[in-house]
This record gives C-alpha cells, sequence and structure tokens, in this order.
C-alpha cells in the first residue's frame, strides 16, 4: 500500500438508522432495509453500481485527457449484481462499460485499458485493493 502521506483524498461515510451520508454532508440517502422490505432508498447493489461508476469514470476522464480534448464525454455504465454463497456469503459482480463520444476503436479501447490499469479495483489485479474491517473503538 501505499506511503500514508501519498494519498490524494480521504472521505468517511456513516450508515445507520435507515440512511447512510458522508461525514462532510456532501450526500445523504435513505438505504432499502433487509428488515423492512417495505422500506423505499438504495440497494446495496445500487450504491455498489454507483461507487464504481464515479470511480471508474474519474480514472476514464483521466485517461481520456491523454488521448482526446473531449474528455467531457466520457460516459461510465455499472452494473452490480449481489449473489450468496452456499456457505450464506455475498458475493458481488461487478461490469463496467465507458464510452466516449469522437473517439476511433483504438482510442476507446486506449482509454478503456489506461483507465481499468490506473483505478485500484482494476478487472486484472486484485492485489491492488484490500478492505479492513474492524470494530470501531466506541469514541466516535
Amino acid at each position: 500500500m501505499p506511503d500514508p502521506s501519498s494519498w490524494l483524498n480521504e472521505a468517511t461515510a456513516t450508515a445507520s438508522g435507515g440512511h447512510v451520508r458522508t461525514d462532510d454532508g456532501g450526500w445523504s440517502t435513505a438505504l432499502a432495509s433487509p428488515l423492512a422490505p417495505h422500506c423505499t432508498g438504495l440497494t446495496p447493489e445500487q450504491l455498489l453500481a454507483a461507487a464504481f461508476a464515479s470511480c471508474l469514470h474519474h480514472a476514464a476522464v483521466e485517461a481520456a485527457g491523454e488521448i482526446t480534448d473531449e474528455a467531457h464525454t466520457v460516459q461510465v455504465t455499472a452494473e452490480a449484481k449481489l449473489g450468496r454463497d452456499d456457505d450464506g456469503r455475498y458475493r458481488a459482480d461487478v461490469h463496467a462499460s465507458i464510452s466516449s463520444v469522437g473517439l476511433t476503436r483504438e482510442q476507446l479501447a486506449d482509454l478503456v485499458e489506461y483507465a481499468d490499469r490506473i483505478w485500484p479495483f482494476s478487472s486484472g489485479d486484485a492485489s491492488r485493493h484490500r478492505l479492513t474491517v474492524t470494530p470501531a473503538d466506541g469514541r466516535r
């Protein structure tokens, strides 16, 4: 993992009481609840799709800037599916696609390859990310 001083940005989000919000107040939304199926709100797969689309879009715009001056036309679509293994653990399958107006097939292929290579959840390298889950210290 990179030196902690090399991180570009940081964000914190909290989910509780049927809502998720960023701690800076920039975003808040209701969550669907498995305990209250009548509740409306975003589902985990919707949140995963949105997060992957947002992150990959950031990388794709950066990549497009190396290829064309039309980086503002980059569009990313992400589809996330959640399932359960026989042992009850969740599994996720995410597929993302990138498009950009006015690029040749070769330029688009280069953009996709570059964006996939630079974002932390690359389709070819699961070792580039890590998730650590620990109990909260209770002092927040």
